[in-house]
């Protein structure tokens, strides 16, 4: 890229960052000297004619004048790692970040959240052109409306990248992607960059955590709240007070929890972190199923909700009492064991049952929902028992953490393709086997095919319906008492338990 390219470029990369307040008029001959050397280049010619082109664009028109001059590598990874080095260069400190963030808190903390929810986008820490790919619906279901996303926005590593990453030294630091001391961090093949990213401190319980937002937004506003301490997931009585003092902080949002144990667990059991947000989800639409009263806790509202996992919703507008209630369900839960309803509180040592809670407000009150789980294998379900089956492993077959617990399927990306794959082959009344996308979803598709008469312009709709539908199955897989008499049954014996 010639002089007058590069100079326009960096012009309109500055006129960004202060339309969008992350530099003021003051800043820009600072910004564009630091864009200047980041790229290699050391002139720099005011535009006669402005460059209009949205931010990916830039940053792309930036990264390749970089990889001309030997400073960026090939591929997404390495793309990456560059232009959010660009971005970081942009970034308030963090200091800045904060003040800001209190003095929009002291006056709304939804007015706060608003504004750094819009700032951790503007910084391309969130990527709004890659949120935009993923593809998302709702399926109606007996349970309500499912809400049903297939991940495109979390780049998979190129065969450059996995390369790269393998032959890279390993390093201790940060000690995961959740540390606080991501915050800044330039990344690596192995680690993603951070430079753009600021945390907010909230002390929680009387211990200090922060606030950020996932850079892959499965919802709206999906943030993460993580301890300050690199400490394991734990559930316990102080988790419950935790998710509740988050809530009364921030009473527009919802908070809550990974399970605990492997598999029933999410991805990053390692470091104690929570996940909320702005977003209904259809669990918290779910109406009680069946009323229920704990003795000595008349302040407590409590019922079995209808839903194909296991909940327990408590309400009320005693935060202690909540509380403690609480800790009484996850103790007699840890202990619990019924063979006849397959409820194994260990075996051979290894404890199974653990619990994935959820914390909102209702108007002025607090509610809990307790999901019940248990992580059990057998030589039938090596992967759980409480865990999608073999036969819905061509849709789902990753741990059922919080998100889809609360009714929202997180699908891989490889999905996009294959549905496309099996709509054609079912318009077209092809072998369903005979394409490879859509062979992992034959047996499936022959069973629909039985069930409809697909066009090219209902197929598509058609699956993503059905594919809701499966990931209810999933869900009702996932429960440890299913929505049967016999079901019912078990969870009473279970709640009449509590004591």
């Amino acid at each position: 890229m010639n002089t007058t390219e590069l100079s326009r470029t960096i012009a309109a990369l500055t006129d960004y960052a202060q339309g969008a307040g992350l530099i003021g008029p003051e800043d820009r001959t600072w910004a564009v000297n630091r864009l200047l050397g980041a790229v290699g280049a050391s002139e720099y010619i005011p535009p006669e004619e402005p460059l209009t082109a949205p931010l990916p664009e830039l940053l792309n028109r930036l990264c390749d004048h970089a990889a001309e001059q030997g400073l960026c590598g090939e591929g997404v990874t390495a793309r990456d790692l560059f232009d959010t080095g660009l971005m970081g260069l942009l970034t308030p400190r963090p200091s800045e970040v904060i003040r800001e963030f209190r003095r929009r808190q002291a006056a709304s903390p939804a007015g706060a959240t608003d504004w750094y929810y819009r700032f951790s986008q503007d910084t391309n820490y969130i990527r709004r052109d890659r949120i935009a790919r993923d593809v998302k619906w709702t399926a109606p279901t007996g349970y309500g409306e499912l809400d049903i996303t297939i991940n495109l926005s979390k780049p998979e590593k190129d065969p450059r990248a996995i390369a790269a990453a393998k032959a890279a030294p390993q390093s201790g630091y940060p000690k995961c992607l959740l540390c606080r001391e991501n915050e800044g961090y330039a990344g690596r093949m192995n680690h993603p960059p951070r430079q753009n990213h600021r945390v907010i401190p909230v002390t929680i319980d009387g211990q200090d955590w922060f606030l950020q937002y996932s850079p892959y937004v499965y919802y709206n506003e999906h943030c993460i709240v993580f301890n300050g301490a690199h400490i394991p997931m734990k559930i316990d009585r102080s988790t419950f007070r935790k998710l509740l003092d988050f809530v009364e902080q921030f009473p527009h949002y919802f908070v809550g929890s990974n399970a605990d144990l492997p598999i029933v667990g999410g991805s990053i059991l390692s470091h104690d972190h929570f996940q909320g947000g702005r977003y209904t989800f259809a669990m918290e639409r779910a109406p009680i199923e069946e009323p229920l009263s704990f003795p000595g806790f008349p302040e407590v509202r409590g019922g079995i909700v209808r839903w194909p996992m296991s909940v327990i919703r408590l309400t009320s507008g005693d935060r202690g009492r909540l509380e403690e209630l609480a800790d009484r369900v996850l103790t007699a839960w840890r202990g619990y064991t019924d063979e006849a309803a397959f409820i194994f509180a260990e075996t051979e040592g290894e404890p199974h049952n653990t619990i994935t809670p959820i914390a909102r407000r209702r108007g002025s009150d607090y509610e809990l929902d307790l999901v019940l789980r248990n992580n059990i294998t057998t030589p039938e379900h090596p992967l759980g028992v409480y865990h999608p089956h073999q036969e819905l492993h061509h849709i789902k077959k990753e741990n059922i953490g919080l998100i889809e617990v609360m009714g929202l399927a997180v699908l891989p990306a490889r999905l996009k393709e294959e549905l496309a794959a099996l709509a054609e082959a079912l318009v077209s009344g092809g072998d369903l086997r005979a394409n490879e996308s859509a062979a992992v979803h034959a047996d499936w598709g022959e069973g629909l095919r039985q069930r409809y008469t697909f066009t090219r312009d209902n197929a598509m709709e058609l699956l993503r319906q059905e594919v809701g539908s499966v990931f209810a199955q999933v869900l009702e897989h996932a429960g440890v008492y299913k929505c049967t008499p016999e079901g019912r049954e078990g969870f009473r014996r279970f709640t009449d338990s509590i004591k």
